[in-house]
């Protein structure tokens, strides 16, 4: 940077004109300049932004992306002005494109710095609050521009959608004990999506049902066990009217298995690519749920015999419970059952919890770290989330998934006393008590009907205390978490009862007006199938949403994750011993063809996703994240072909 250029920013950025001429010459020093062309483009809408700019020269204008009266430069910034202090601040993208109208010399001063020097600077902080505001309230003033910011803003789909480093085909499995579910996604066609189930395993009645974009497929099946399940599978996934194969043994149609896997103890805290250790310690943690992991290690076993040249990928139903502090996973026995045996609340359905907040995040437009969420997972299983600024901090289910509500057939809540009441007074053993906790009580105990809520629903007057106590646990549980939280931004439901029933709904949220939770009974009334509905009313201070779960599309997503770190992971590995250098040039990448082999694999060839302009010059589906001293730039696109230098 010029002495003139120095010279500027001490005299001429209002910004910085609250630091001392040291401390704006250690700014300037650890900053960047970039010169712009008239015409080009400063900053992309949507980009991820790292740096604070501070324009030196000439004049840039902001568009937002829209049409009609939205149509026109949002604003415009002229030298000593500054721009990217709402998407540092928030992290959410860049909301509209920043043109260079003149040539330009740009600051850009690192996200390091911002965080650490400017917004620790009261004066500096409270001048780019006043920016900010300004900002937001012109585009507000315009109807349709600001319809267009907030589209922007939101991203739409976004927090939902299936990226990863490349292009990938992912089947989603979950094994049951009689069950085999599964789902395929693929992120290039979001269209082109299959669910099916086998179920009846190993048992007379052996079925398979399928259903996709391409229609829909029933076949009773000859019986048989795992293998044939898979084999099943295979066959309507490559199902030449119902399926997405090309056919059964189209296996490079599948780059990646996601599997549904219950309990992860406190060895996982998130999804991990599966190797033999870690099948091993997945089977080492079936004393924790026998009914469980064992048959969950089976079919990973399985599957990677007929799917055995790509990743899988274990997602535990724990690991967005890993969160928990110690004061809400502990049970107040001896520590060294906590030490020596793992005895702790760990929580269950952490996918739908995790995807119901993301979901209603989004349709709220709202970043997850923003919100307090009580989410109310009510089906056959069911269980409440406090979810504090998108981190999970208590949670209904324990040890096992059998505490906590009442359910279908598990009693939930219940004083440990009981046991050894019934065993002096019944005779009862360990494993018939657990046999009663789990298959006779609940909803089906209670009512003498049925562990379908829609029976018991129905039902004489015992159905109805059954319905009563199921209501009130849930009430009880939002309470409390209101309590642990300090207050709750939204309470949503989900899952077949929390979904399917205005009038467990209803009655869950009676009398809680007091915490600012007041149902619109006409729009509990009239939920939107499949849909994000909110049902509270207009002026409750809390909202009442209920928002459809989607289990296995947030599979996909954390073993989309799970492969991106894998792939830095490995990528710095290698280049720890043989180092890839780079220079900085657009915003793509050109690769060698060691390079590509150390990135990618031996023998990997880049794949066109389209050509340039330059003769026999394409873009690659290929992506690369590149990490640096001061960020990180996701989905970076290589260029080909390879270069003899990278």
């Amino acid at each position: 940077m010029s002495v003139s250029d120095l010279a500027f920013v001490n005299t001429s950025v209002p910004l910085l004109s609250h630091f001392t001429d040291a401390q704006r010459r250690e700014l300037v020093e650890g900053s960047l300049v970039r010169s712009c062309r008239a015409g080009e483009v400063v900053l992309h809408g949507g980009d991820e932004v790292h740096f604070l700019g501070v324009l030196l020269e000439g004049t840039i204008q902001a568009f937002i992306p829209a049409t009609g009266e939205a149509d026109g430069p949002l604003g415009e910034i002229h030298a000593g002005g500054t721009f990217g202090e709402l998407a540092l601040m928030s992290g959410d993208p860049a909301v509209a494109d920043l043109v260079a109208v003149t040539p330009c010399r740009v600051l850009l001063v690192p996200l390091t710095l911002f965080q650490t020097r400017i917004m620790a600077n009261p004066g500096a902080a409270q001048l780019i609050a006043m920016t900010v505001s300004s900002r937001v309230q012109l585009a507000l003033q315009d109807p349709a521009r600001a319809v267009a910011v907030a589209g922007r803003r939101q991203g739409d789909g976004e927090l939902l959608e299936l990226k990863g480093e490349r292009p990938e085909r992912i089947l989603v499995i979950n094994c049951g004990s009689s069950s085999l579910k599964y789902r395929y996604f693929d992120t290039e066609q979001p269209d082109l999506t299959v669910a099916g189930q086998v179920e009846r395993i190993g048992q007379p009645g052996m079925r398979l049902s399928q259903r996709g974009a391409k229609g829909e497929l029933q076949q009773d099946l000859p019986g048989g066990g795992f293998a044939e399940a898979f084999q099943a599978m295979q066959a309507a996934l490559g199902h030449p009217e119902a399926g997405v194969l090309k056919d059964r043994d189209d296996r490079t149609a599948v780059t990646v298995v996601g599997h549904r896997v219950v309990h992860g103890g406190e060895k996982f805290s998130s999804a991990m690519v599966i190797d033999d250790a870690v099948l091993a310690e997945i089977e080492s943690l079936g004393a924790l749920a026998p009914l469980h992991n064992p048959v969950n290690a089976a079919g990973i076993r399985e599957a990677r015999r007929v799917l055995p040249g790509v990743p899988h990928v274990a997602v535990f139903d724990t690991a967005f419970h890993a969160t928990l502090p110690s004061q809400a996973y502990l049970y107040g026995l001896p520590y060294e059952y906590y030490e020596t045996k793992g005895v702790r609340r760990y929580g269950f359905h952490g996918s739908s919890h995790g995807y119901v907040t993301l979901a209603a995040a989004q349709h709220l437009r709202r970043r997850p770290r923003d919100l307090r969420i009580i989410s109310c997972h009510l089906g056959n299983g069911a269980s409440v989330c406090a979810i504090d600024h998108g981190r999970s901090v208590d949670t209904s289910m324990g040890l096992t998934p059998g505490e906590g509500l009442l359910m279908g057939t598990r009693c939930g809540d219940i004083d440990p006393g009981v046991a050894a009441h019934l065993a002096r007074t019944e005779g009862m053993t360990p494993e018939q008590f657990d046999e009663m906790l789990n298959r006779r009580s609940g909803l089906l105990g209670l009512s003498g009907v049925s562990s379908d809520m829609r029976e018991v629903e129905q039902g004489d007057a015992r159905a109805l205390t059954a319905l009563k106590v199921f209501c009130y646990r849930v009430r009880k549980y939002i309470g409390a978490y209101i309590a642990a939280m300090g207050g709750v931004d939204v309470v949503l439901f989900t899952a077949g009862i929390g979904q399917g029933s205005a009038g467990v709904r209803a009655t869950a949220l009676q009398g809680l007006g007091c915490m600012g939770i007041v149902l619109d009974e006409e729009l509990n009334r009239r939920v939107v199938t499949g849909a994000v509905s909110p049902i509270s009313a207009p002026d409750s201070p809390v909202t009442v949403l209920v928002v459809p779960t989607d289990e296995e599309r947030m599979i996909a997503r954390e073993t989309l994750r799970v492969l991106a770190r894998d792939c830095l992971v490995r990528a710095s590995d290698a280049c720890r011993h043989a180092p890839v250098p780079i220079e900085v040039s657009a915003h793509h990448i050109h690769l060698s063809p060691l390079d590509v082999e150390a990135l990618f694999g031996p023998g990997h060839q880049l794949t066109k996703h389209a050509d340039l302009s330059q003769p026999g010059q394409y873009a690659c589906k290929e992506q690369l994240t590149i990490v640096g001293p001061k960020g990180r730039i996701e989905r970076v696109r290589v260029l080909g072909p390879v270069r003899k230098a990278t």
